[in-house]
């Protein structure tokens, strides 16, 4: 059974609709403008940002997206960065070629568990970029990341129909997303101390 340490209650969803940051549709123009680390939240984001040949940091996958199972070429773009995986010869990228660990963590829609918490905050102190793979939903990750991810830092997630969302995190978008996880249900102290490493 999940250790469940935040739900979110029906009256936040509105909130959470509007993005965070700038959409872009054209992930070499958005990672022209991410910082470091950067989080990746979403199938579809991980996939357009290892494509234009950025390894994310941190980025969480569930194999779905828009409620149905991702296409065959995002789920094996995905596979072939998996830990392990090196480079093909001739390969002369800067950035490293794949993700260096990977975590399955347990993560009912509509939640955050301790699982997924442990797995960001382990992803970002260790500086090994890590391929977290959720069983159950991981769109929630985009507010943990926030929190977690240092100012100057970037997440990025997927707006429906529209592009990826930017979320370069400072003060104003950190204390936006506070609000948000102090409303749901839950422990959000355990939260924040799961992040922080406690």
């Amino acid at each position: 059974m999940s250790d469940v340490v935040l739900e979110l209650p029906g009256e936040l969803r509105s909130e959470l609709k509007a993005p965070f940051g700038p959409i872009y549709t054209d992930a070499d123009a958005l990672l022209a403008d991410a910082g470091e680390p950067l989080v990746a939240v979403g199938d579809i984001v991980t996939y357009h940002l290892l494509e234009a040949g950025r390894v994310p940091s941190v980025a969480f996958v569930d194999e779905r997206t828009k409620r149905a199972d991702v296409d065959p070429e995002v789920r094996e773009a995905i596979e072939a960065r998996r830990s392990g995986t090196s480079a093909s010869a001739g390969d002369d990228r800067q950035e490293p070629f794949g993700f260096e660990r990977e975590r399955t963590v347990d993560n009912p829609p509509a939640t955050l568990t301790a699982d997924l918490l442990a797995a960001l905050a382990d992803g970002l102190a260790e500086g090994d970029r890590t391929l977290i793979r959720v069983d159950g939903e991981e769109d929630l990750a985009t507010l943990p990341a926030v929190l977690a991810v240092p100012e100057g830092g970037s997440v990025v997630y997927g707006q429906p129909d529209e592009g990826m969302v930017l979320v370069t995190v400072d003060a104003e978008i950190r204390e936006r997303v506070r609000s948000i996880v102090e409303r749901m249900d839950g422990e959000p102290g355990r939260a924040t101390a799961i992040l922080d490493g406690s």
